[in-house]
């Protein structure tokens, strides 16, 4: 963000976590947002806000907001780094989602860009366009890389003790902070102890992955194994390769030798059905 202005207070955030990130960044994407079969936001003077630990979230100018769709609410929320929030409601064709619609009238001094800008929750809106894609889960963020190469090195999976994946045409799938994911073709992975299921997940990334839970041993891990089917154009690499979470099987060697194994939010080798889905990691 920029520096203090003379304008605002300064934030009690920033004092005790000088090294905590909020990047208030424009972007030159057309950026829409509908709701009730209504155009809620259309603008090509959006803001990406980049904030440390949480995903990206568009901002829009209120003035390219249909602001006659709102009502204003009593509820506020304070954030140390950002101030107040105020909220609204929004109401379009017959739909309404109780404060949906944020904005920080009076921001702190280092965050004070962010003032006369709107949020919406992501998953109260109907649909959300970065020109004419419609995109899911969340916007991308600009400085995050995802690098699918392919690679000859063996990789050996074991589940439940057992052998269930061994291949040297996986693709190494590098994402931006996040642990290797391997990719393999499906002739290279035991489907005899998989069962589809119908969890689904959306990745920003990579679009709609499919999932398998295994039975091995007489134990059942669910939603172990995913594949994008029909990734997005930006990942075409991956197309139907199969990937096991590296955090809940026994073990993966690649040239023989064991990986060390990843710690996510994911680290739990029975995933419920709260799962939200690897969208940031897979």
């Amino acid at each position: 963000m920029p520096d203090a202005t003379e304008n605002g207070k300064p934030s009690p955030g920033f004092a005790k976590a000088p090294d905590y990130r909020v990047g208030f960044e424009p972007t030159s994407r057309r950026l829409r947002v509908e709701f009730g079969g209504e155009t809620l936001a259309d603008t090509t003077d959006g803001r990406v806000l980049l904030e440390s630990n949480h995903v990206p979230v568009y901002y829009f100018p209120q003035a390219d907001v249909r602001m006659d769709l709102l009502a204003a609410t009593e509820l506020t929320t304070f954030c140390p780094f950002k101030g107040d929030a105020n909220y609204w409601t929004l109401n379009a064709g017959g739909k309404t989602a109780e404060n949906a619609v944020w904005s920080y009238t009076d921001p702190y001094q280092e965050t004070r860009a962010i003032r006369d800008y709107l949020g919406f929750y992501w998953n109260k809106m109907d649909h959300w366009y970065e020109e004419d894609e419609e995109i899911f889960v969340h916007p991308r963020d600009p400085y995050k890389r995802i690098d699918a190469i392919p690679s000859s090195r063996r990789v050996v999976v074991t589940l439940g003790g057992q052998e269930v994946a061994n291949t040297d045409r996986a693709h190494f799938l590098f994402e931006t902070g996040m642990p290797v994911r391997y990719y393999m073709p499906a002739e290279d992975v035991n489907f005899d102890v998989l069962t589809a299921n119908d969890h689904s997940s959306r990745c920003p990334y990579k679009g709609i992955a499919s999932y398998w839970s295994a039975k091995v041993g007489g134990e059942t891990f669910d939603n172990i194994v995913w594949s994008y089917a029909d990734p997005i154009a930006e990942c075409p690499k991956i197309m139907g390769l199969v990937c096991f979470f590296n955090e809940n099987v026994d073990d993966i060697q690649v040239d023989g030798v064991s990986i060390d194994r990843a710690t996510t939010k994911w680290s739990n080798r029975y995933l419920a059905e709260s799962l939200d889905g690897p969208e940031h990691i897979v």
